[in-house]
């Protein structure tokens, strides 16, 4: 199985007396155990808003988070960083409505979390900062744990840590989700390209 399976997710956002749809996110993805995904897209496409699905902290429209075997909306809220977590700048979690009193959920049947989720971590080049992060993502792979490292490429250097590190990546652009297999992938994406831009000239083969 799995470490984590994003089974038909939808989340929609509505405006309006009428309930109108002002935003919707969809994905559907599965991560092996011992992997790092690079998560890419441009601002307000729904990368933080698909951490939080993936960490419980936002609750779905439609679909489920399966987490080491287990659907982490169907866990005790206290117990869902036991199976994953986001870190991320704001350290503001979206409030959600509690469905059932905790007692009455699943154990997360975990102590420490399988999936971590890095939401734009910052990366100094001094002092050797880049290595120690890097280090630390490799280290948390290589003990079979499932890394997101969702980065918002300003510096040619980004994409290099990018390509380094990630044996996968996701695209997320207007609510959709692509799943690319490598970093060619992701440089041959049409929206992609037009994403990064000009931070794609400076790369050298890898």
């Amino acid at each position: 199985m799995p470490a984590i399976v994003v089974d038909g997710l939808v989340k929609r956002y509505y405006r309006g007396m009428r309930r109108r749809a002002s935003f919707t996110l969809s994905a559907t993805f599965a991560g092996e155990r011992g992997q790092i995904i690079g998560v890419l897209g441009p601002n307000g496409s729904g990368k933080t808003t698909l951490f939080e699905l993936i960490t419980g902290s936002n609750a779905p429209s439609e679909g489920r988070v399966v987490v080491d075997g287990r659907d982490i909306h169907g866990v005790r809220y206290g117990e869902r960083d036991r199976l994953a977590i986001h870190y991320h700048q704001s350290y503001q979690v979206r409030a959600f409505r509690k469905t059932k009193p905790a007692f009455m959920m699943e154990r997360a049947g975990r102590t420490r979390p399988l999936v971590h989720l890095f939401d734009e971590p910052q990366f100094s080049i001094q002092d050797g900062y880049v290595g120690f992060m890097l280090d630390f993502f490799r280290r948390l792979r290589d003990e079979g744990n499932v890394v997101f490292l969702c980065v918002h490429p300003n510096e040619p250097f980004h994409l290099e840590i990018l390509r380094e590190v990630c044996g996968r990546f996701l695209f997320v652009n207007r609510g959709t989700v692509a799943e690319l297999a490598d970093f060619d992938a992701l440089t041959a994406h049409e929206s992609a390209r037009t994403y990064l831009g000009s931070l794609l000239q400076p790369l050298q083969p890898a």
